[in-house]
């Protein structure tokens, strides 16, 4: 991949490192090959001239600007930046007025917004007719699924295309062009693997660390840990993202909740949050923690892990750690059960090893008059209709399988009566097959 140009006008001197390295033209972009490479989306976009509105998705420092900022540049548009964040209907007039000036110039215009889900829904809506009219190509810029997050008008008229963050070669890469660009020491290779673990995926975070990690090493032969450690101290990963210390201890958070021990399961939650660890990560293995291993017996596990999740969005660190600490201890706490995790895994296990039957008759959808002639859904019992709204001896398999039996309860916390309910449905269907 070419190695962008390192002359540069005096003026940019001062401009931070991640911005000096912005790259110039779509080849000097690191990472993404998913939207970049040889005949996917992106390149197809900027090779055929075909501007479209779109959605960029995807964690900080991918690349969504850079991104926006060179599809703008291909098409020699006119580029017109806004934070959702700082902005809005003003700055929304003040877009359209420009691009309104730009096409009677002939040209076209791009308005990109940054954290487009921070704008509500009216000013989402702001951007509608323009967007439908051709005023201007609109791409937003999002860290947040736009299912939830971007107004689903808005949506439907902008392709989402999703960003990752970048691998450890390319952030290996990123780092020997900044290194270039400030005549920096080499790193050791033990400090280079602990910077590009800091900087977990995201390229802005490299570059900032890296520029005050020069700054402190001015006159260095070369840059170990010893300066590493010096120049980010508290900031910096006591273990690195991707090693084995890393995957150590969410492994033992995981299994000192299982295992019903709050006060453990707090130190390697707290051990995780010192060591640097995104507590958006640590957030969701507590999901995974709740559908996992404790599943039916408290369903109310899942909901409060969720709940302790979005409080974490909302307040960020450290306020919202607090509630995250709130789900580790009520999961450690409560009731354990991997009867579904099992059972999902025997039916995903079954239905891998077994044929395509096919969907009895009485269970298909007659939704059209062909489908009725055809005796779609006939016979079929409606539950609601019987008593106890069950229809006791009705089978929902394929008329060809022996019922298998994937979920069995535990005697734990609600599968107690979950359990005692399944066993007197059973018991009512072997009755209703004896004809009883």
């Amino acid at each position: 991949m070419p190695t962008p140009s390192l002359e540069l006008p005096f003026a940019d001197i001062a401009a931070p490192l991640a911005e000096r390295l912005r790259p110039k033209t779509l080849d000097e972009v690191i990472g993404q090959q998913h939207l970049l490479g040889p005949g996917r989306p992106l390149r197809v976009a900027f090779e055929s001239g075909r501007l479209h509105s779109m959605i960029l998705w995807g964690p900080p420092g991918v690349g969504k600007t850079t991104l926006a900022r060179l599809m703008a540049d291909a098409f020699d548009a006119q580029f017109i930046a806004m934070s959702a964040v700082l902005g809005g209907v003003k700055d929304i007039r003040d877009a359209v007025e420009r691009a309104q000036a730009a096409r009677a110039q002939g040209r076209r215009t791009v308005v990109f917004v940054d954290e487009v889900h921070r704008f509500n829904k009216s000013q989402q809506d702001a951007f509608l007719p323009h967007v439908e009219s051709g005023l201007f190509t609109f791409i937003g810029a999002t860290t947040e699924n736009p299912s939830f997050e971007v107004n689903s008008a808005l949506l439907s008229r902008a392709t989402v295309h999703v960003l990752k963050g970048l691998g450890d070669a390319d952030l290996r890469t990123l780092l020997e062009r900044a290194r270039a660009l400030l005549c920096a020491p080499p790193l050791t290779e033990a400090a280079a693997t602990r910077l590009v673990g800091y900087a977990d995926g995201d390229a802005r975070r490299l570059l900032n660390a890296f520029e005050n990690l020069v700054a402190t090493a001015s006159g260095a032969a070369e840059i170990d840990e010893r300066l590493l450690e010096q120049a980010l101290g508290e900031q910096l990963r006591r273990y690195d993202k991707g090693g084995e210390q890393f995957y150590d201890t969410i492994s033992a958070l995981h299994k000192a909740v299982r295992g019903s021990d709050p006060d453990a399961s707090l130190y390697w939650f707290v051990r995780m949050i010192d060591g640097g660890v995104d507590p958006r990560y640590a957030a969701r293995r507590l999901v995974r923690m709740a559908s996992e291993d404790i599943g039916l017996a408290d369903p109310r596990a899942l909901r409060l892990a969720l709940d302790a999740a979005e409080t974490y969005e909302r307040l960020g660190s450290p306020e919202g750690e607090l509630a995250l600490a709130e789900a580790v201890v009520y999961l450690a706490v409560a009731p354990k059960s991997n009867a579904v995790y099992s059972a999902w895994n025997a039916a995903r296990a079954f239905v891998k090893a077994d044929r395509t039957r096919p969907v009895p008759l009485r269970l298909r959808n007659a939704s059209t008059a062909l489908m009725k002639s055809l005796d779609y859904g006939k016979g079929y019992r409606y539950a609601h209709d019987e008593a106890d709204a069950f229809a006791a001896g009705e089978s929902y398999w394929p008329d060809d399988l022996a019922p298998p039996r994937f979920y069995e309860p535990v005697e734990r916390g609600l599968e107690i009566r979950i359990g005692e309910r399944l066993a007197e449905l059973r018991a009512r269907n072997e009755a209703a097959d004896r004809g009883e």
